[in-house]
């Protein structure tokens, strides 16, 4: 991304806007596209999980927090991929303050005749509290902060259906019933996109990790997973970004067809330079400062070094690597983006 010229965000939603749309910013915008509650920002918040999963004022405090504590430069909600899942039909343990919800039924592991999008889809389950957080975001940041708001991808949707197990069996034995699920899927992503771009979501993320390499191979995913997400692009409204775990690498050039506006991607993908010479530069390429290891464990100096890394490698959007882990600490939440305006310092000297 282009440094300086005439094109100066006035504020960091239209800094991170600006990226989007290949107009010049004065630095990289360091956020996070991927979930941001931590138990040391919940305490400060006095908004822990689980009531943060089900109340969408205790929601929207604690993406504040990662704002005003942390120095995020977004709010992002929410903070599983279990809300859309659960919409669907999916029973869900809601965790403790340092376990993300998790998925306890499958509703479709036998067959799919029963599996459809609900009438009501935005009316049922959470949804209705990630989408009154998302307005009580808007109202809170304006146009100061970009809104993100991520939710389960199409695979991950309909792995929480039929079973990780058997999500696997059908890609070799039954496709045809996993490409059916995955419509239907899709369908519910769509709607439920849509409805959070309507209520002020700035950004849309989807997270599919059990469609990447790790577990599906290369052609499959071209053969299933491209149609889908070229349909939730079509359909969907806004700036729209894939999170995909794992070494993405062998897929790269796929997902940069599909009509994503940014991919995030995981520290398995070393060679950044490399990826972006694959996607283009009309795809953004998002991350990828490693949560389970550096952000977590590590100490300021080594998540510096990560940063000026990306940096130096030319990555558009500064991003963990995946959902930040709830016992991450907030001095290298801090760290990130104090490393990132360093970066910028030094280049002025």
């Amino acid at each position: 991304m282009p440094i300086g010229g005439s094109h100066i965000p006035n504020s960091l939603r239209t800094n991170l806007m600006y990226v989007f749309k290949e107009k010049p910013v004065s630095r990289v915008p360091a956020l996070s596209f991927t979930q941001t509650g931590t138990v040391e920002l919940m305490n400060i918040s006095g908004s822990s999980w689980p009531e943060a999963h089900i109340n969408p004022e205790k929601m929207a405090l604690l993406a504040i927090e990662g704002n005003r504590t942390g120095g995020l430069e977004a709010v992002r909600i929410p903070y599983c991929l279990t809300i859309l899942s659960q919409a669907m039909g999916c029973e869900v343990n809601m965790g403790t303050c340092d376990i993300q919800p998790s998925i306890r039924s499958h509703p479709a592991t036998k067959n799919i005749d029963a599996i459809k999008v609900p009438d009501n889809l935005i009316e049922k389950g959470r949804i209705s509290v990630v989408l009154e957080s998302t307005i009580l975001l808007k109202e809170t940041v304006g146009d100061d902060l970009p809104i993100i708001v991520g939710l389960e991808g199409p695979a991950t949707v309909a792995s929480h259906l039929a079973g990780v197990d058997n999500y696997l069996i059908w890609t070799m034995k039954s496709i045809d019933k996993l490409i059916e699920l995955l419509r239907i899927t899709t369908d519910a992503c769509i709607e439920y996109a849509n409805a959070l771009t309507d209520q002020g979501a700035d950004v849309i993320v989807i997270s599919d990790g059990v469609a990447g390499p790790d577990l599906l191979s290369p052609s499959i995913f071209e053969n299933i997973m491209v149609p889908e997400y070229q349909r939730f692009c079509r359909s969907v409204k806004g700036i729209k970004v894939l999170h995909m775990c794992g070494n993405a690498n062998p897929i790269l050039r796929s997902l940069a067809a599909c009509g994503f506006d940014g991919i995030s991607v995981e520290e398995k993908v070393k060679d950044l330079n490399y990826a972006k010479s694959i996607i283009g530069s009309r795809v953004k390429l998002i991350g990828n400062i490693s949560t389970s290891g550096t952000l977590l464990f590590g100490s300021p100096d080594n998540v510096k070094s990560e940063v000026f890394k990306c940096l130096k490698e030319g990555i558009d959007v500064l991003a963990p690597s995946c959902g930040i882990a709830p016992r991450t600490p907030t001095r290298n939440i801090r760290a990130f983006v104090q490393a990132r305006d360093e970066y910028y310092s030094q280049l002025l000297l």
